[in-house]
């Protein structure tokens, strides 16, 4: 294995850190309890669990910490990273499991040292070239014939995939946030050249009353060579 690489430059990143500073407790209350609610996503996460139960797993861009605790709960290793300080700090008082702030970028992680990583949503927030940084960096990390699983929005009635919002308000506090809708297909090719292979792909529309009225995509991705 070798050394985790210096951390690379990534123009978003403070505002991007910032913001959820910001809003990270509000983000808890409202989105960190949204999975009850959906049962297509605890499917995967379970499938996920079990699939990465031999070793360490990474939730990277944990957020709350909502999907690590789901994770822990179903026997996995877990450890959960994420951009913004304030987030992690909401994630180890509400769920005791360990968190630290990263750059998915730059993952603090020893190569080929994790079983599976989880991206719950927060591939949304980096440009087409960050993406492919963060993908080289899942490469790296995983070890042969472990697996990622993916999450992202596609979609909206304003927006079509490849297209981005931008927020610079959100529940009444002040942020400078980029979403992005990703195209699966755009995706696939992109994780395929940092060496890692689609193994799954399901796309669903939104549950209604639960969540943001989005459609999403799930990616499970396996990095190449023997496990």
């Amino acid at each position: 294995m070798t050394n985790p690489p210096s951390p690379q430059q990534n123009p978003a990143a403070p505002a991007t850190r910032r913001s959820y500073d910001t809003v990270a407790e509000r983000y808890a209350a409202d989105i960190g309890a949204e999975l009850p609610g959906k049962p297509l996503d605890r499917a995967l996460l379970d499938a996920f669990a079990e699939v990465t139960r031999h070793g360490p797993v990474a939730d990277v861009g944990c957020g709350p910490g909502h999907a690590t605790a789901h994770l822990a709960g179903r026997g996995a290793a877990v450890t959960g990273l994420d951009l913004s300080p304030g987030m992690c700090a909401v994630a180890r008082r509400g769920t005791g499991l360990p968190f630290a702030v990263a750059d998915m970028t730059a993952l603090p992680l020893r190569s080929g040292s994790l079983t599976g990583l989880l991206c719950w949503y927060a591939l949304i927030h980096l440009d087409p070239p960050r993406r492919a940084a963060a993908y080289a960096e899942f490469a790296r990390v995983l070890r042969p014939g472990g697996h990622a699983l993916l999450a992202f929005h596609t979609s909206t009635a304003d927006a079509r995939p490849g297209e981005s919002a931008h927020f610079s308000d959100w529940w009444d506090h002040p942020v400078d946030l980029t979403f992005h809708f990703l195209d699966p297909a755009t995706e696939t090719t992109s994780l395929t050249d940092a060496g890692l292979t689609v193994t799954a792909h399901l796309d669903r529309a939104p549950y209604p009353g639960v969540e943001h009225p989005s459609r999403r995509s799930y990616l499970l991705v396996r990095r190449d060579g023997e496990g």
